[in-house]
This record gives C-alpha cells, sequence and structure tokens, in this order.
C-alpha cells in the first residue's frame, strides 16, 4: 500500500510540473516547480531510426575492407596515379563508391574531393597532395547545423616513412571508412532535418593533416560543427590475443578540460568545477541515451589513449565538440606492423582479424547518434546561471532556439559526484527559467525538445551577471 501511495505522489507531481511549466510559457514568468522525474533513460528508437538500423549490412562492410586493403598500401607518400595499388587508386574508389551513393539522394548529397599540399613537415619529406574524400547530405530544416563522421583512409607500416611496403590497413582504418561509407549509403535516401557529413580523409598517419585541414576550412567559414565523431579501429571486439572477446562493446573517448581552453574559460572552469561538463562530454552523454540494445558504448574521460591520437583532435583544437570511437581491446602487433611471420605470430593489420558483425554494430552506434541528433534540436545556445546575489534558487538563462518544431526546453541536474543527469524537469518554450534548488549544490544542464520528441545534448551554464 505504501508503494502504491509513493507511486501516486510521484504521477501527480509530474502532472503538476507540466502543468506549471505550461502555465509559466504563457505568461512569460521565470519560476518553475522544483519537481522533477528520474533522470534521463535509454531512448526508444523511432521507427526511421530503426529502419536505418536494420539496412546497415556486415556483408557490405566487408566488402568495403576487403577492397580497401587489396590496393596493398595507402599509405600517403604512396602512388596518386597507379591505377591498381596506393592511396590514389584508394581515394578514386571511395570517391565512385560515394558518388553512387548520393545518386540515390535526390540531389541532397554532394561529393567532393578537398585536395590541398601539404608542405614539408616531420613525417612529409617533400610538398605532397593529400586529399579529403567528403559526401555532404544537406539537411531539410537547419541545414547551418552540421554533424560529422570520419574515417582515414591512409595507412602504414612499421616504418611510418615506408610507401613502397604492403600495408593493409584492414583494421586502421578501412574499418572506420566502411563505417562512414556504409553510414553514407543508408542514409543518402533520408532526409535528415540537420546536415550530415560523411568524410574519408588522409594523411592520418602522417600527422591528422587531412582531417586538420577539413576541420580549419570550417572554422574558417564560421561553420556550425556541433559535433564530430572520428572511427579509427573499431574493426573487432576480439584482440586475438587469449583475452575474452568483448564484441557488444566499443570505446568512446570524450574530454574533459576542452582543448581549445583559454585562460580566462580555465578560470571560469576552475571557479565552477566545470572539468566534467564540457560539449564533448555532454556528447558522450548523449550516445549513451541513444546506443543501441545490442551494444555497450564504454565512454572513456580521456581526449584519447596513451601516446597515440586520431583526427577528432583536429576538429577539438577548433573548439568543436568531438569524440573517438575504437575498438575495446587492441592488439598491437596488428597495428603499425610490417606484414610478417615472427616466432609463430602473424604481424601485419590484416583483413582476417576484422569481425565485419562487429563493425557494423559499431556503425549502428554511429547511426543511431548521428540520426538522433539531426533529427532533435540544436544544443542549446548562450547558456548562463545567473549569479549576481546570495541565493538559494537557481535562475537559468538561454537562447531561444529557431527550429519550426521547437516544443520547448527541459533542465537536468545531478549531484556533483554523479557522472550522469539524474533529474530532468520540463519548464516549457522559455528562455529563462527559476528552480528552487541552490545551484551551488549540483551541476545543471538545459536541453531543447521538439514537438516529436527528439532531445537535444545538454549544455551546461557559464555563471553570467
Amino acid at each position: 500500500m505504501d508503494g502504491a501511495r509513493s507511486t501516486r505522489r510521484t504521477v501527480l507531481s509530474l502532472s503538476a510540473a507540466t502543468a506549471a511549466a505550461a502555465a509559466a510559457s504563457a505568461a512569460g514568468s521565470l519560476t518553475a516547480p522544483q519537481v522533477a522525474q528520474a533522470g534521463p533513460r535509454p531512448r526508444t528508437p523511432s521507427a526511421d531510426l530503426r529502419s536505418i538500423l536494420r539496412e546497415i549490412d556486415p556483408k557490405r562492410i566487408e566488402a568495403t575492407v576487403r577492397r580497401l586493403a587489396a590496393f596493398g598500401t595507402r599509405h600517403t607518400l604512396s602512388s596518386q596515379t597507379d591505377p591498381v595499388r596506393g592511396i590514389g587508386a584508394a581515394r578514386d574508389w571511395i570517391f565512385e563508391r560515394l558518388q553512387d551513393y548520393a545518386a540515390t539522394s535526390e540531389g541532397r548529397m554532394t561529393v567532393e574531393l578537398q585536395s590541398f599540399v601539404q608542405p614539408v613537415s616531420p613525417r612529409i619529406p617533400a610538398p605532397t597532395t593529400i586529399t579529403n574524400v567528403i559526401a555532404t547530405l544537406r539537411g531539410s530544416v537547419t541545414p547551418e547545423r552540421i554533424y560529422v563522421v570520419t574515417g582515414h583512409y591512409d595507412s602504414r607500416a612499421t616504418d611510418v616513412m615506408d610507401a613502397v611496403s604492403d600495408a593493409p590497413g584492414a583494421d586502421d582504418d578501412a574499418s572506420g571508412v566502411a563505417v562512414i561509407m556504409e553510414l553514407a549509403r543508408v542514409l543518402a535516401t533520408r532526409k535528415p532535418e540537420a546536415t550530415l557529413v560523411f568524410a574519408a580523409v588522409a594523411g592520418e598517419e602522417q600527422g591528422l593533416y587531412g582531417s586538420d585541414h577539413m576541420a580549419q576550412r570550417y572554422k574558417d567559414a564560421g561553420a556550425d560543427v556541433q559535433a564530430m565523431f572520428s572511427n579509427d579501429i573499431v574493426g573487432t571486439g576480439d584482440a586475438h590475443d587469449g583475452t575474452r572477446p568483448q564484441k557488444r562493446s566499443v570505446r568512446l573517448f570524450v574530454e574533459g578540460v576542452p582543448t581549445s581552453e583559454t585562460a580566462a574559460q580555465a578560470n571560469i572552469r576552475r571557479s565552477v568545477g566545470g572539468e566534467n561538463d564540457g560539449p564533448s562530454r555532454q556528447l558522450g552523454r548523449f550516445v549513451k541515451e541513444v546506443e543501441p540494445d545490442d551494444m555497450d558504448v564504454r565512454v572513456v574521460w580521456r581526449r584519447d589513449r596513451y601516446l597515440r591520437g586520431s583526427d577528432h583532435i583536429s576538429f577539438l583544437l577548433r573548439g568543436y565538440p568531438a569524440a573517438r570511437f575504437t575498438e575495446p581491446r587492441e592488439n598491437f602487433a596488428h597495428e603499425h606492423q610490417d606484414v610478417r611471420v615472427e616466432d609463430g605470430v602473424q604481424y601485419g593489420d590484416l583483413v582476417e582479424f576484422c569481425d565485419f558483425g562487429y563493425i557494423a554494430r559499431v556503425a549502428r552506434v554511429n547511426a543511431a547518434t548521428l540520426w538522433s541528433l539531426a533529427q532533435a534540436p540544436g544544443t542549446p545556445r548562450g547558456v548562463v546561471i545567473d549569479t549576481t546575489q546570495l541565493t538559494n534558487e537557481t535562475t537559468l538563462r538561454w537562447q531561444l532556439g529557431a527550429e519550426p518544431d521547437l516544443a520547448g526546453y527541459e533542465v537536468l541536474w545531478r549531484e556533483t559526484t554523479a557522472t550522469g543527469w539524474e533529474h530532468v524537469i520540463a519548464v516549457g518554450k522559455v528562455a529563462a527559467v527559476t528552480i528552487d534548488l541552490s545551484k551551488d549544490n549540483v551541476f545543471f544542464g538545459v536541453r531543447a525538445v521538439d514537438t516529436a520528441g527528439n532531445r537535444s545534448p545538454a549544455a551546461a551554464p557559464l555563471p553570467s551577471s
């Protein structure tokens, strides 16, 4: 009986909160009741998303990985004119396949070769043309809002300057390129509300040069890149080293302190304890909410692994939220190694060590993330917390979004020791709200919701007068 009364009170409180929020919105009030439901739960995929996930095909992914490995080497310094072997042949093949996918999009998807000359650098002995292959699926509602996903199509052998030896690069990173190409194929026929970009970038092994150029192009254009994901070494959940396979797990590396943080921003972060609330950390929380049932995303609170780095760093350097997907346990005999057998051990990044069902599941994680981001409103902008006076209440303000299907906003909060959001309250289509909860004791976030119930990533507030 006591349990029934408790449940009844919760339902009534939620109803009261919803009604009060609606009234506050209509009246322009800045006050909402301190009534909340439990924190965000995993989201049920829409019918459209379920259809997208079903269409991701392990056999097509396998064909892509095998074809890329068959170019022999895709080293950045290898031949760009040989039609059979080298990075140029791989570039042309990727471009042709993406053009085939774009042909099904009724003009919404365009494909480009984004080329530039990289000057001499420690791993570039002579000026070298580097080319990214980029497919852009223009959004139907807010095309200026952009979400990027990449894999790098260059490969390497043991010697990073060896452009001649076989470097099949099946896992590192034909697997990531297969993910972005399969996403491009499946999503080309859809109409996302925001713009999706599928990029096979080059020059990663020589110094992230392709992604660096791409990110700078976006920065120079003032592009609104709201999230970027690198898929780098996503070929298998089995390390082939005697450890137990983790075929339903993928790591997602998300930084805490922003790479692009200025000294002034660092002072603010230290004053409010915002080390765990940067935009990339919010992406990590978002991915966990939308992950498919058959995969467990292990969010790692680091920018990347020790001694290594991937293309998401190029975007982090420009202040864009970004993260990196990679398999749960790597076998370093199968990465950055000449193909050989030594003391009975097979070295080299060979196709035989890839699991195409696993890569397909990683592709589904990406698809669920990108589609959920593109269909939801954009992450709220200008979120601030009023710090002009001492009070036990909390006032939050933000800019109203311009999406035509914007329904309103939700305020989230959690204990300062909690990793994820614990409570959420709907506050209506307003630009400010006051909650009877002390800002000193918890962390807050604000997210947007549309009329179909799609939710954006949360944005943490900054102190403001």
